[in-house]
């Protein structure tokens, strides 16, 4: 290899990587405006997450910010995608933690009862909220949760695989689970507090779906009702 070559490819080389570390630097940026527009969300909702508010959030000058975004739709956009990845990432981890050889029904639902009180679960209603009115964020946040409640539901299968003979009653009890934790949760937004009554609502949906199960599963240790294999 000639002199010029090697010059050449050394030359070529630390371009690539200089190209490399900017790639990684503007994703990192964006990575923090966004997260910035999630906890904006969460604590002044979305009427009032604004560019502005985002940008300071992030500790950016709005010129910085608006580099990676052209507007607050942009940004929205990139924060519900991020959102329903972080949703789904933290409710895998929830059932994955879940004991093999103990899938109680009332692990599952004790996870996803984690899932919809976490601070993330504020920023999805308050999207949905005013993507009532919004035609241009519904038109991006409806495709965006209807992926992830596919997830959802696959992760639902994996998770309960005795349960597909049965399929009216499997997706019966999904939705069953969906209205009532997540109306649990949104009360919480609006309303004291009551644990007592929680616990009361909770352990009658973990009866009203072990009504729903097919006949082996309500007679398998798997799935007894909680506390009784322990």
């Amino acid at each position: 290899m000639t002199a010029r070559r090697r010059v050449h490819r050394a030359g070529k080389g630390r371009a690539n990587v200089e190209i490399g570390r900017q790639a990684q630097k503007s994703a990192s940026t964006r990575k923090l405006i966004v997260e910035a527009a999630l906890r904006c969300l969460i604590k002044h909702g979305y009427s009032q997450t604004t560019t502005p508010r985002i940008a300071e959030e992030a500790g950016l000058s709005r010129g910085a910010m608006m580099h990676h975004f052209s507007n607050r739709l942009t940004v929205i956009l990139a924060a519900i995608e991020h959102l329903h990845a972080k949703r789904l990432r933290a409710f895998r981890r929830a059932v994955s933690s879940l004991p093999d050889d103990k899938p109680h029904l009332h692990d599952a639902l004790e996870a996803y009862w984690r899932h919809v009180t976490h601070p993330l679960f504020v920023a999805f209603h308050e999207l949905s909220v005013a993507a009532r009115t919004d035609k241009e964020l519904d038109k991006i946040l409806r495709p965006a949760k209807e992926a992830f409640y596919r997830e959802w539901y696959k992760l639902a299968v994996d998770l309960f695989p005795e349960w597909q003979g049965d399929k009216e009653s499997f997706d019966l009890a999904l939705n069953l689970v969906q209205s009532t934790l997540e109306g649990m949760a949104l009360s919480r937004l609006s309303a004291t507090v009551d644990e007592n009554a929680e616990a009361k609502l909770f352990s009658y949906l973990e009866d009203c779906l072990r009504q729903l199960m097919p006949t082996e599963m309500k007679n398998s240790k798997r799935y007894a009702a909680h506390g009784a294999n322990d």
